[in-house]
């Protein structure tokens, strides 16, 4: 069936144990953790978030795997792109179920990787001095090099989504990276070395103004989120609640949507961002932020204004990232739940697929 773009979910794998999780938070944790134990803040707040036909699954299981990628690719999303943890000096985490994704040759579902270089930290935003988990490094030239042949397999792997020929890599804080251009020219190096035609670089921005430095510095790509324009400015109300009764910063999801569009988004080499809904809630409790009143509806709406501005983009480029497929801890995610169920998929397809 032919599609009208080419819509990329991000995916977090947090969703089995790890030692380091287990020594930071308890035994056995995961996101479920965070998922199941919140609670509504104020009067309308729909907490908990509960899956419906996915439970609360455990990524080490291949047939959850396939049944993800089956609801993704049946409602119109290209493939899945892997939050990838590379802190420097080999270390890795919650690398499990894209390895197995990798080796296993299943589920037969297109993948990309996003780097998420960032350290790691406690969950209390907001506090002085959040506590520093896991700091993320950048040792040097034979790090780089190290890091590139760590993701080589994906990158050849026949289901590793590419763009111009080239597989996408996509860097989640470009503007952390000691030194971008020698980052890319070292890997566009080696890609050809390794018999690529090289690889299809995507910045994360954060602000538009950003946007032609990270061009400059040879990125191929910049994803416009403008996430953090959504709570930067809250109202009159809002701020005094948080300051007054430490309450949540609470945004309308139908002005919020408005924040993350704009006419940047209509070039060629610059990729929209489209998300269902936010409540960092069950992670930050009190000092969250949080989208209320988003609906299928509401979201359908969103999706149809973003599909309008790449309409005049060619096919390859018409990419889309959804944010996100499956960020329950963050109210962030497209799987079916109690609420609505496939609700917010089939707003989707609706529209994605012609």
């Amino acid at each position: 069936m032919k599609k009208n773009a080419r819509v990329i979910a991000f995916y977090l794998p947090q969703f089995h144990p790890i030692p380091e999780n287990d020594r930071w938070w308890g035994k056995g944790f995961t996101e479920w953790t965070n998922v199941k134990k919140s609670v509504p803040l104020f009067k309308g707040h729909y907490q908990p978030f509960i899956p419906s036909e996915l439970g609360y699954y455990d990524l080490r299981d291949e047939t959850t795997r396939g049944a993800q990628a089956e609801l993704a690719k049946i409602h119109g999303i290209e493939g899945f792109c892997y939050w990838h943890y590379w802190f420097g000096n080999g270390k890795r985490l919650l690398e499990r179920p894209f390895n197995e994704v990798l080796e296993s040759g299943k589920p037969n579902f297109p993948f990309c990787l996003a780097w998420a270089n960032e350290s790691w930290q406690g969950f209390d935003f907001g506090a002085k001095g959040r506590n520093v988990l896991l700091n993320q490094e950048y040792p040097g030239e034979e790090d780089i090099i190290n890091h590139f042949y760590e993701v080589l397999p994906a990158f050849t792997d026949k289901r590793y989504t590419t763009v111009d020929n080239k597989p996408l890599f996509y860097i989640y804080k470009p503007s952390q990276l000691p030194n971008a251009e020698k980052f890319i020219e070292i890997w566009q190096n080696l890609a050809v070395k390794n018999n690529l035609q090289g690889i299809y670089f995507v910045a994360q921005s954060l602000d538009d103004s950003l946007i032609t430095t990270y061009t400059n510095l040879g990125f191929d790509a910049v994803n416009t989120n403008r996430f953090k324009d959504v709570f930067a400015r809250p109202g009159v109300v809002s701020r005094l609640k948080r300051k007054v009764f430490l309450k949540p910063i609470i945004c309308d999801y139908s002005k919020a949507v408005l924040r993350l569009e704009g006419t940047e988004d209509e070039k060629s080499h610059i990729f929209p961002t489209i998300m269902p809904n936010w409540d960092h809630t069950p992670r930050t409790g009190k000092r969250g932020n949080l989208l209320k009143n988003s609906t299928p509806e509401l979201f359908k709406s969103h999706v149809v204004r973003v599909l309008k501005r790449i309409q005049q983009k060619d096919d390859e480029h018409k990419i889309i990232f959804l944010k996100s497929w499956n960020e329950w801890a963050e109210g962030n995610y497209m799987e079916p739940d109690q609420r609505y169920g496939r609700a917010y998929l089939e707003a989707l397809r609706s529209v994605i697929n012609l």
